[in-house]
């Protein structure tokens, strides 16, 4: 079992811009995350499994909701803290990361920003402590980069909605307790919908197969005409943009979780090259691995700096989706790339288990395509730019 050294690298000395309730956060979670989730990790993903006894754990760390105000169980962190924790979990998992984010900003936030009070203090202070375990469906088997497409759709019945279709690529859908859901009224107009387990035709079979993101689960939500009360729906805001908003904070998340991906491959990387002898000096003398450690950490600190401000811009509601789409496509490339050179550094031993290097550029993998793919991130740059829109 690899013990976990890690104790963070910051090459710009932004721990200077931290106040101590950031540093108190981030070292809370890397604690936790060393303590409970690194000796297990390698064979819950071999074993394709999320380990639902960290639950609780992730709970106690402020991993569900942390920016949801303190009346709802949230914590009233602010978005710094949040992306804080995002990185210290996926600099351990992606899969771990996933389960926090789709909770927090996929599942909470909507329910915060679109719900009624009765919503909320029904479902958030269950959702905090991790009681509930919810998920989130927008992406459907035919309707992935263009939601706007989707089928699923609901019939007002009077005194409830009938819901039916199916969404595919759901993060905790196999053991979540319930699902905010986007579905097109009779009028055509994208809403959302809370779906709880055991509503009779509501089924959550799991997906398999993945080699990626295999601590976390993955399933379909299949709707057979679901009978969903009406107060259900989420009432305060609808069409497209009410999901895009969700995806803007978990995409926000992703950003500062990719860096942590990110920081333990580089930081692995600059362990073994100190360490491996080579024709009688360790290979961290060698130009070309000082050059591959150089442009490491130079990439990780250009996203340090850009998530951080990006952050700021959270915190003072003026971060646009095209700002947070430009750092999860540039901080997600930069991650992959950097577990692909750290992998070359190893050489062999980079490609086992000893090593958490090919769990990450497996998972990242996933994290590349997901809430927006890299082409598409970028073509949302390019429109933002040049005011043309390359999807019409």
């Amino acid at each position: 079992m690899r013990q976990d050294l890690y104790q963070g690298h910051d090459y710009y000395l932004m721990d200077e811009w931290l106040t101590e309730e950031h540093k108190l956060i981030r070292e809370t979670a890397r604690a936790w995350v060393k303590r409970e989730v690194s000796p297990i990790i390698e064979k819950a993903w071999e074993d394709g499994i999320f380990p639902r006894h960290l639950i609780a754990g992730l709970a106690e760390i402020g991993g569900f909701g942390p920016y949801i105000p303190v009346e709802y169980g949230g914590a009233g962190l602010d978005q710094i803290a949040y992306g804080l924790i995002m990185q210290e979990l996926e600099r351990c998992d992606s899969g771990l990361r996933s389960t926090s984010s789709v909770q927090s900003s996929l599942v909470m936030y909507p329910i915060w920003k679109y719900g009624n009070e009765e919503q909320r203090r029904k479902y958030l202070p269950k959702l905090a402590t991790g009681e509930w375990i919810g998920c989130f469906g927008l992406t459907e088997p035919d309707f992935g980069s263009n939601p706007g497409g989707m089928v699923t759709n609901f019939k007002d019945m009077g005194d409830h909605y009938l819901l039916n279709g199916a969404k595919l690529w759901i993060s905790n859908a196999p053991f979540a307790q319930l699902a905010v859901v986007w579905a097109k009224s009779e009028e055509g107009r994208i809403h959302g919908l809370i779906v709880e387990r055991g509503m009779e035709g509501f089924t959550t079979p799991t997906m398999h197969g993945k080699w990626s993101l295999r601590a976390s689960d993955t399933g379909e939500l299949i709707f057979d005409n679901v009978r969903v009360p009406k107060e259900n729906l989420l009432p305060n805001k609808s069409g497209l943009g009410a999901p895009l908003g969700c995806l803007d904070s978990a995409r926000y998340g992703i950003a500062w979780g990719a860096i942590g991906a990110a920081l333990d491959c580089y930081d692995v990387a600059l362990r073994y090259a100190k360490e491996r002898i080579q024709f009688d000096r360790p290979i961290g003398g060698f130009q070309l691995q000082q050059k591959k450690l150089a442009e490491m950490i130079t990439e990780i600190t250009k996203a340090q700096l850009l998530t951080y401000r990006l952050g700021q811009l959270r915190n003072e509601g003026r971060a646009t989706s095209a700002q947070i789409s430009l750092s999860k496509r540039n901080n997600v490339n930069m991650a992959i790339n950097i577990a692909r050179e750290a992998r070359q550094i190893l050489g062999g031993m980079g490609i086992t288990n000893e090593y958490p290097l090919m769990r990450h550029m497996c998972n990242l993998e996933s994290v590349i395509t997901y809430e927006g793919t890299h082409d598409v991130h970028l073509l949302i740059t390019g429109k933002d730019v040049t005011g043309l829109d390359a999807f019409k």
